[in-house]
């Protein structure tokens, strides 16, 4: 499912049109987004947990040369689901 299938499934089950709905959902992204950049988590009970982890600087190799480079420390955004969610999907 892509974002336009969400949209699309969104707005046949909410009654919504599609011009509003497409508001809504890109409104939850950006809310998402927003808070996670402020390094915030986001929960939605039942459903999951958005949050961003610190990852470390490491050094790895290059692939092509072997030759040994530094990995900058950078911020990644996570997802955990929530127990709604693992349930309802098992």
């Amino acid at each position: 499912m892509n974002k336009q299938d969400l949209i699309s499934a969104v707005a046949e089950s909410s009654g919504l049109t599609k011009n509003d709905t497409t508001k809504a959902v890109e409104g939850v992204f950006d809310a998402i987004t927003s808070a996670l950049k402020k390094g915030d988590e986001v929960r939605l009970v039942g459903f999951g947990t958005f949050s961003v982890s610190q990852r470390k600087a490491s050094t790895g190799r290059n692939p092509r040369t072997g030759e040994t480079m530094t990995i900058k420390a950078s911020a990644q955004p996570k997802f955990k689901a929530g127990k709604g969610l693992k349930d309802s999907v098992n």
